[in-house]
């Protein structure tokens, strides 16, 4: 089982989008895969057409056990996908990690309970740095971090790396690739073209600028099922699969059908 978080200092970057294109395509592939919406906003389960959970504050036992968790876990209308919906009681996760210690192995620990369910668990994650992101970067197999190719978004990224060397966490979780690209915009070739010259591991696919990423929150629904020939389902879904292949998903699936 591999997790693979959607995550960015910033908000407003496409990461929910991301969250939800990424846990549909995986589910095409016939990957058990169930996304956790982490976001108190509940953006994701928005798309899904999941309801949040009924309980009251039941996220001060989000951390507890996984009995709590897997009860709010719901089928999704797509095969091998399901839901993790947030709850507004998510946004006290801080306080409440806090409270804990600070520990950052907490939902590594939960996510680890469900792990014989899923073959991929994506995290839809809160823009900030917090409790719950260190939490997120140690839970993560890879760390999927959405850009727009502006100065902003330069700046924040480089504050991203500097916390990762600070707290130790290893650059190598993390898979930055640019949405809302504009091939129009000097700005955004001359910044995406510096970004990718200074750091290595950008990923090769882009998201471009598109209302039918935009339209998502009309239809409710992933790009695909609305407009499938679009160039900004073609990217998300080649987006998907190298995120896929860099974490070996493929080869775990495979080696799993064979036994």
């Amino acid at each position: 089982m591999k997790t693979i978080a959607c995550y960015s200092i910033k908000g407003g970057v496409g990461k929910t989008a991301s969250a939800v294109n990424f846990a549909y395509w995986a589910a095409q592939e016939g990957l058990r895969t169930l996304l956790v919406d982490l976001d108190s906003q509940g953006a994701s389960s928005f798309y899904f057409r999941v309801r949040n959970p009924e309980p009251k504050n039941w996220g001060k036992r989000f951390f507890d056990s996984a009995h709590p968790l897997v009860k709010q876990i719901k089928e999704s209308d797509y095969d091998h996908l399901d839901i993790l919906p947030a709850h507004e009681s998510f946004r006290n996760f801080d306080s409440l990690l806090h409270q804990q210690g600070g520990k950052h192995n907490q939902l590594k620990k939960i996510l680890r309970a469900v792990k014989s369910g899923y073959d991929v668990i994506i995290l839809d994650c809160p823009p900030s740095i917090s409790f719950l992101a260190e939490n997120v970067f140690a839970a993560a197999d890879a760390v999927a971090v959405p850009l727009i190719p502006t100065t902003l978004s330069q700046r924040t990224f480089d504050q991203l790396l500097a916390f990762f060397d600070q707290n130790n966490y290893p650059q190598a979780k993390l898979r930055p690739f640019f949405t809302m690209a504009d091939g129009r915009k000097q700005l955004h070739l001359d910044t995406a073209a510096a970004l990718r010259k200074r750091y290595k591991f950008f990923l090769k696919n882009a998201i471009p600028h598109s209302t039918y990423v935009e339209k998502m929150g009309v239809h409710r629904t992933p790009i695909d099922l609305f407009a499938h020939a679009s160039r900004a389902n073609s990217c998300y879904r080649a987006l998907w699969r190298e995120i896929s292949d860099s974490v070996a998903l493929g080869e775990d699936n495979h080696s799993k059908q064979g036994e």
